[in-house]
């Protein structure tokens, strides 16, 4: 039985924001319901233990989220939320206290070009308030990220307009150090017990307009990640945010009858020869960090 690291489960195609490095989908906006959710935590149990509640969409908008993180702790799962970070004091309650949820990534590069109606020290605030209890209360990880650096040998956080958000940080946990100087792309670090700070490179969303490369390479799209969108569409990683990789639905078959029929097996055996059959594949530039 095929079991993956990571397993992303989009709980909503929805989300609050407009960022500049997130296209918006164009599916349906569309919520999970509990039921199907159940559904699906059942499908997938035998191939994965850790599930990520997002693709695109903010998850939490979910309006019962609470009961989502109830069901997957039943089922024994551990549970990964991405998030902007905008709503966390709406779902705070909903939140803490929840034994599933193993790690939550709080995008702060949201932040950036944003038309906010709180401001900067409103937000950073409510997110510091909120993983300080959540990491004291329970085994939580939180996860600071700014994956807003430039290709073109940008790498200071200063200079992605990231600074007046580090000084907030820095003052919170009394850092006697400026944060850049201690962290570097791709890489994170350690603030406090069980908080971090965690920096990368900016990444394009693949999209079949994209110019096509030459179709070398590998990725671990389906070999240690896999996912399922909030219409039931099954994907091979979670950058395929349109299912253009539609390897079958979830409402037709079982998930792992998807996974072992002939497009799924294709894709994978062709990365294992360092070939990227699908025509995404090609026009994808994150699968080039994997190299040739």
């Amino acid at each position: 039985m095929k079991k993956f690291k990571k397993f992303y489960l989009e709980i909503t195609s929805v989300c609050n924001l407009a960022c500049s490095f997130c296209p918006p989908t164009i599916r349906e906006r569309q919520f999970v319901s509990v039921d199907d959710f159940s559904k699906r935590l059942d499908q997938i149990k035998p191939h994965t233990d850790y599930i990520n509640l997002h693709v695109k969409g903010e998850p939490l908008l979910h309006p019962k989220i609470d009961q989502l993180l109830d069901i997957s702790y039943e089922k024994g799962f551990k549970v990964n939320i991405t998030t902007n970070g905008t709503l966390i004091n709406k779902r705070k309650d909903q939140l803490l206290h929840k034994p599933a949820l193993r790690q939550m990534n709080f995008s702060m590069h949201s932040f950036d070009g944003q038309e906010f109606s709180i401001d900067k020290e409103e937000y950073v605030g409510s997110v510091l308030s909120f993983i300080k209890e959540a990491t004291s209360e329970s085994n939580m990880i939180a996860s600071l990220r700014f994956w807003n650096l430039s290709q073109d040998n940008t790498t200071n956080l200063e200079k992605q307009r990231n600074r007046e958000i580090l000084e907030i940080i820095e003052s919170e946990f009394n850092l006697p150090y400026k944060i850049e100087e201690k962290i570097t792309p791709g890489s994170g670090i350690k603030i406090a017990e069980r908080i971090y700070i965690n920096q990368d490179y900016e990444f394009k969303w693949p999209a079949l307009e994209e110019e096509e490369d030459d179709g070398r390479g590998f990725c671990y799209g389906l070999r240690n990640q896999a996912g399922i969108l909030s219409n039931g569409t099954v994907i091979p990683c979670c950058l395929d945010g349109e299912g253009v990789i539609d390897l079958g639905n979830i409402n037709d078959a079982s998930f792992s009858e998807i996974i072992a029929d002939e497009r799924a097996t294709k894709l994978v055996d062709g990365f294992s020869q360092r070939i990227a059959v699908e025509e995404l594949c090609r026009k994808c530039g994150y699968r080039k960090r994997f190299g040739k």
